[in-house]
């Protein structure tokens, strides 16, 4: 059933709104997925604050006109579903590189962060990005690791000292 005029409004304005605030975004085709795992991929989302959407292309590109998403109006084309990263950058990235990984027929065909078009190594990247959390826990191991060896400097230089006296 066709959407009426007032309809493809509201999408176009909801769109708009959720690129007016997210991070990142990732576009992937999703055609050949069944509706059970793109409801499984939804869920999987929304419990780590990514916003996605299948969207018609004209309706998509009206909504990215004019934010810092508009540079992925180049490669929008067949059936879009997208997805938005709206606590940390990677969380869309990440999430939807994963999901290809189980599904072959799941292809991310482009990204943007910061108003660039991302190249997929560049997608990569971002997926890859640690988390806040992953951050924190990885600059504590640095720092306790770092702690531990000047330790053991100090007890190897006591232990040469009182052999030499």
């Amino acid at each position: 059933m066709p959407l009426n005029l007032d309809k493809k409004k509201a999408i176009v304005s909801k769109i708009k709104k959720i690129s007016n605030t997210a991070l990142s975004a990732v576009i992937a085709d999703s055609q050949s997925v069944s509706v059970n795992e793109i409801n499984v991929l939804r869920k999987s989302g929304r419990e780590i604050g990514v916003k996605m959407s299948i969207v018609q292309n004209t309706l998509l590109c009206l909504a990215v006109k004019n934010t810092i998403f508009e540079c992925l109006k180049e490669i929008i084309k067949g059936s879009t579903f997208i997805a938005y990263s709206m606590n940390h950058p990677g969380s869309a990235a990440r999430l939807f590189k994963e999901f290809s990984k189980k599904n072959e027929k799941f292809q991310i065909t482009g990204a943007a962060f910061e108003g660039k078009l991302l190249s997929i190594a560049e997608i990569n990247q971002l997926a890859d990005m640690p988390t806040y959390k992953e951050a924190i826990i990885k600059l504590l191991f640095i720092l306790k690791m770092s702690v531990a060896g000047k330790l053991i400097n100090i007890l190897s230089a006591i232990k040469k000292k009182k052999e030499t006296s």
